[in-house]
């Protein structure tokens, strides 16, 4: 079915496009190509693993405040934060890109260019989505236009892996005043998030007494083979394509070569679990600990003389949550979409995702995350690249999403 757009959205959108203030903050961002194209590349190589974004914290806020905007500082969470003040007739908006990549301290040695392409560890996720608000934030500038909302520019920390959008969520926690948030991570215009897949990661440490592994052979159980029936287990779930739900055992850990001939006194298993719908995330986490228990059970009953316990931890805990795909802010994303997409056909709706919208979508609150594309960049990978054609058309998409979310002063409302 074709996606359908109001006419009250539609009329929101062309207004805008016609008007010189905003044509001429558009040009502007295509010639600022090459200068977003550049801070990309700086900030690519101001490495910031998850929980170790200090420096580039605070060189995204020193780019936040050469851009003049208010009240820049790094917070207590090392969210780097600038306020954008607009006359207070509109809603408040969350504009933000994440700090954090997924690499170790050493991985960035230089930003390699070839053919028009960049290659670096993070040159895309999210160091470009970083770059791209950048430029929208001058480009709204440029256009001299003022806001109704008052909007917050964000980089935001700890969104990747055991960070688990931590930063994200620490900031919506702190700034319950907002009604809306556009999230980019990535590159591109075609692909739009609006829907927050659920996530929870675990680690389960597997206990038993240990010992020799020849001398105690059948007078204990053993917690290394509870943690393989356990995965064994977890291995055969069968889960619904849709609502899209994963599970993943990533990490294994038990013993050590000194002690290759031992019965290990514990073993460790970590895994993380996904769903689009949190009933079925609920599910799935019951069907995994009664799995792991199950274990523990055959593994005692094996040997019969002692038993196989377990406890956990919790690194990642992130609710799923629906919004709906003709929510005003939703439509909005769409038309920006296909106005500075290249090709305006292949704009589509993720079905879910795993980006920091999903703490607003979560919430309630309106929110879109924009950056996604068909292009496999290699992103999470040390040959990861940016093809650097048309760099400007998602800056323009995210202005434009502001222009329409945030509201004009003596020009049209939000959106919302």
């Amino acid at each position: 079915m074709e996606y359908e757009v109001s006419e009250k959205i539609k009329r929101t959108f062309d207004t805008l496009m016609s008007m010189p203030e905003v044509r001429k903050a558009l040009r502007f961002i295509e010639d600022d190509a090459e200068h977003s194209i550049e801070e990309q590349k700086r900030l690519t190589l101001i490495e910031a693993p998850t929980f170790h974004e200090d420096e580039r914290s605070a060189a995204y806020a020193d780019y936040l405040r050469d851009l003049s905007l208010s009240d820049v500082h790094v917070d207590e969470y090392k969210n780097a934060v600038g306020l954008w003040k607009g006359s207070g007739k509109g809603p408040k908006l969350m504009v933000e890109a994440h700090l954090d990549t997924v690499f170790p301290f050493g991985s960035v040695k230089e930003v390699k260019e070839k053919d028009g392409v960049l290659y670096a560890p993070g040159i895309v996720d999210d160091t470009r989505g970083l770059a791209i608000v950048l430029s929208a934030l001058r480009g709204l500038k440029e256009s001299g236009l003022k806001t109704r909302g008052d909007i917050y520019f964000v980089g935001t920390a700890r969104e990747e892996g055991m960070g688990a959008l931590g930063g994200m969520e620490d900031f919506l926690k702190s700034h319950p005043e907002l009604d809306a948030t556009i999230s980019v991570d990535g590159a591109w215009t075609e692909g739009i998030t609006y829907e927050a897949t659920g996530i929870q990661t675990f680690s389960v440490t597997f206990h038993g007494i240990g010992g020799h592994a020849y001398g105690a052979f059948g007078k204990m159980a053993n917690p290394l083979h509870a943690a393989a029936r356990a995965v064994a287990k977890i291995a055969d779930f069968k889960v619904p394509e849709n609502p899209r739900t994963t599970f993943c055992v990533s990490n294994f850990d038990a013993g050590n070569d000194a002690g290759i001939h031992a019965i290990v006194p514990e073993a460790t298993i970590k895994f993380n679990f996904r769903s689009n719908s949190e009933e079925e995330l609920m599910k799935l986490k019951k069907r995994i600990f009664d799995a792991i228990q199950e274990a523990c059970d055959e593994e005692t009953a094996r040997w019969g003389k002692d038993t196989i316990t377990w406890d956990c931890q919790q690194f990642c805990d992130i609710h799923a949550g629906n919004q709906d795909i003709h929510a005003p802010i939703v439509q909005a994303a769409y038309l920006a979409a296909r106005q500075f997409s290249e090709d305006p056909e292949k704009v589509y709706f993720a079905q879910g995702g795993s980006v920091n919208g999903n703490r607003s979508v979560a919430r309630g609150i309106p929110a879109v995350t924009l950056g996604g594309g068909l292009t496999d960049t290699k992103c999470h990978n040390l040959d990861e690249y940016y093809p650097m054609k048309g760099s400007y058309r998602c800056p323009q998409e995210v202005l434009m999403m502001i222009l329409m979310t945030a509201g004009i002063e003596g020009g049209p409302e939000s959106v919302l």
